[in-house]
Formats: structure tokens, sequence, C-alpha cells
């Protein structure tokens, strides 16, 4: 019987402890290796045919036959799809679709919080002071708001319906998905979100970090915002300018912003976010949920069936633009 090979690449998470056991009964044609160093990573890739993990250049290159690469997540760490990476014939796959219900929930807490105006809140319980604002324009009301989801895939999905159910008109951009999406009353091509910002009063981010994505909203854009708009980013950090939204935030262009994702992480102690009263930060936790690692290796087993027997693969990646 012929016999495929398939390389855990260190670092390796206790979570998947028993990952490789379970591959090798349940794919009785798959030999798994485990190696515990880069050196060894590297004499396991020269007759490997698959690999899970996170494959730097300098490894790849010892990788003579490999033709499949998994990775670990569904948006990889920025530097995982590195030129040579994407000149290389091997198929790439990712982890799209495993915490779709978890981030979904959160960027709808980020929202609502922002919506009731919960931060300012927060910080006064902290100092035990009762505060009320009476003020109704202090609350933004999600049956008159109008919400743009940037990223229209599994999670921006979800997100827009959720949102409906509150009454929202939710609106979407994306560069794959078009034609009719529940829950939005419509969805235009990327280049429509100039179009769409000034009638938004969330911006709810959940696209990749891509060479297309990075930057995608920074000072041109903010100031095409509606004045008074929040932004949510449950996508990856590069994809929002950190000093243009302090600016805007600043100005009062902006009313406030949630945010589980950063350009630099974990997001400096001394970065004037922290500090203020318009803005929600949690430390890239949108993903936490139960049945995550399950999820992860059931995408791994299909896959890995798929593989041996010589089937197209699920959650194929486009290396060149890294989903």
């Amino acid at each position: 019987m012929s016999r495929t090979t398939l390389v855990l690449l260190p670092p390796h998470d206790p979570a998947t402890a028993d990952w490789r056991a379970r591959l090798e009964e349940a794919v009785p044609e798959l030999v798994v290796l485990e190696p515990g160093t880069l050196s060894e990573a590297a004499q396991a890739l020269a007759e490997a045919d698959a690999a899970y993990g996170t494959l730097p250049a300098d490894l790849l290159a010892h990788a003579g036959r490999l033709r499949w690469l998994q990775a670990a997540q569904a948006g990889p760490p920025p530097g995982f799809y590195h030129p040579a990476l994407v000149a290389h014939p091997v198929q790439v796959t990712n982890m799209r679709d495993t915490y779709t219900d978890h981030v979904a929930a959160h960027a709808l807490a980020l929202v609502l919080a922002l919506a009731r105006g919960l931060p300012r809140y927060a910080r006064e319980q902290a100092g035990a002071r009762w505060a009320p604002d009476w003020d109704p324009g202090a609350v933004l009301s999600m049956g008159e708001a109008t919400a743009l989801v940037v990223g229209v895939g599994a999670v921006g999905a979800e997100v827009g319906r959720l949102l409906a159910a509150f009454g929202t008109r939710v609106v979407g951009v994306d560069a794959r998905r078009g034609g009719p999406v529940p829950g939005f009353a419509e969805v235009l091509p990327a280049d429509g979100l100039d179009r769409l910002l000034p009638e938004a009063d969330l911006v709810i981010l959940t696209v990749p970090h891509t060479p297309a994505t990075e930057g995608l909203l920074d000072a041109r854009r903010m100031a095409l915002a509606k004045p008074g708009a929040y932004v949510v980013n449950i996508g990856r950090g590069p994809i929002l300018r950190l000093d243009d939204l302090v600016a805007a935030l600043s100005t009062e262009h902006l009313a406030g912003a949630a945010l589980d994702v950063f350009e630099t992480e974990p997001l400096p102690a001394d970065h004037p976010l922290w500090r203020r009263p318009d803005v929600i930060i949690t430390p890239h936790v949108a993903g936490v949920g139960p049945h995550a690692d399950e999820r992860r290796f059931a995408v791994l087993l299909e896959n890995a069936r798929r593989f041996v027997a010589g089937r197209e693969l699920i959650n194929l990646v486009d290396k060149s633009e890294w989903y």
C-alpha cells in the first residue's frame, strides 16, 4: 500500500497532542511525523508530501516533494505567505469557517456595547461613580442604523445576519462575493467601499489581511465616513491604521471604536487608545469559544482523507491573495 507522509511542524500546541495518533488511525494510508525542532523538521520535510503549520522559506527549501500545506489558522500571521511559498507549486488550505460563530458573536457584543455607550459606563463603574447620560443622542438606535460590513465571507455574512435581526439596515462590500446575501440590503464589489462609507453608522471590518486590504481603512477613508460613525475591527490588525483612527477620534469625526486586532500586537502599553473613553479593546480573543480545536482537527482530517485519495481539498487558498 502506498503511504503518504504528513509533517506536523513545530512548535506544537498541547491541545493538538493526540492529533498524530488520531490521524494515523483514521487515515491508514497516512504516516504522520511530529518533529520537535526546526532541524528535525527540515529532515522530515525532505520526504514529506504534506505539512501542517507554518513553513518559512528556510524550511520550505528542504521540501522537495511537498504538495499540500494546511495552515493552522483561518488568517495566518503576517509573513506566512512569503514570496517563496507563493511561487511554490504547493497547494495551501486554511481553517476558514472554524470559528465563525464565535467571532460574529464577539463582533455583535462590541457593536451593542458601542451603541449603548457601555465603554463610558464601564469606566464610571471602575470609579464607583453613578453618572447616567440621559442624552438620546448618546445612544445609537439599531433599528434606525446602517451597518457597513467590509468583507462578506463566512464571518461577515453571519455578522450581517445577526445585525439584520435588530432591524439594522446592512450593506456590504466584498472582493469575491456578489448577489443576494441573507440580511444584506446590498453587497457591492470591493471598489464600492468609498461610496458606502458616508452612509454607514457602523463600519465593521471582517476582511482578511491581504496585499489589497493592508491599510484599507486609513485617514482618507475615515474622512469619507459618516460623522459620528463607529468602527469595529474583528478582521486583522493591518487593515486599520491606528494613528489615523486616533486622529479621527480626537477630532470627534468618529464617535468611537471597538478593536480586537491591532497593527502591533500586543498593543503597546503607552498607546493612546488604551486611555480613550470612546474605545473598547479586547486582546485578539474574538475567535475564542468551545470546540475550536475539534473543528480545526476536522478540517485537517477531511483534507488528509481527500489528499490521499487524490480529491480536491477544502478551504483552498489563492496564495497570491493570502486567502
